[in-house]
């Protein structure tokens, strides 16, 4: 299992566009790829449930990825909330 935290940069936090984005980056990946804050979590595949858990700019979130592709698939992920969040 790989892990890594990290803290939102973007304005509004994690919304529509790029969460849309976000879970079509993740289905690129066989593994199980889950963002936590506090006491949610989702799925990074589903994006009701991600928007649902209202992560707001300065709001840490710790993203676990476990399957077969977790190192290419954390790395990637990593990437994208740089690029992105």
């Amino acid at each position: 299992m790989k892990e890594f935290k990290y803290v939102i940069t973007d304005e509004v936090g994690i919304h529509a566009r790029p969460a849309g984005l976000l879970v079509q980056e993740a289905k690129k990946y066989s593994s199980t790829i889950m963002f936590n804050k506090g006491e949610k979590s989702a799925k990074a595949t589903a994006l009701m449930k991600l928007m649902g858990m209202g992560i707001v700019k300065g709001d840490e979130v710790t993203v676990t990825v476990e399957g077969d592709d977790e190192e290419a698939a954390a790395a990637a992920i990593e990437a994208f909330m740089k690029e992105h969040f």
